[in-house]
């Protein structure tokens, strides 16, 4: 997997992703709040196929 996620972009995915899944497990919102796994796992592993597909990279360039 190309990395292609950046550190400010890596950490706010992270909180919402891990704000999406504490709201569904409590109950607060419905079964879509599941889907903050995806946001998770993007900023965990640094990588995220839309970006892939859309060409975009929010990692800073390295010389």
């Amino acid at each position: 997997m190309k990395i292609n996620v950046g550190n400010l972009d890596r950490v706010l995915r992270i909180v919402a992703g891990l704000v999406l899944i504490a709201l569904a497990a409590t109950g607060t919102v419905g079964w879509w709040g599941w889907l903050g796994v995806v946001p998770l796992a993007t900023g965990l592993f640094r990588s995220c196929p839309a970006y892939s597909l859309l060409g975009t990279n929010t990692c800073p360039v390295k010389k």
